[in-house]
């Protein structure tokens, strides 16, 4: 799963959500077709193709990152 937002590092995502900027998740693939649940789940940046070099625990709720951990 990803952040809308192509964030370079956890720290950024941690400091986008505390400010209280909306951001939105994503799955890519044909699996549930984009749609995400609320609830925990992990996100990892930066998006593909470029290799991944954070993951971050999230809840979601009504498809916005409310909290990160």
């Amino acid at each position: 799963m990803y952040c809308e937002t192509n964030f370079r590092s956890k720290k950024a995502l941690k400091e986008a959500v505390s400010r209280g900027d909306v951001v939105g998740v994503f799955q890519p693939g044909p699996f549930n077709a984009g749609k995400v649940q609320s609830g925990t789940h992990t996100v990892e940046g930066p998006h593909y193709p470029e290799p991944h070099r954070w993951y971050a625990r999230v809840r979601v709720a009504n498809g916005r990152i409310v909290s990160v951990k």
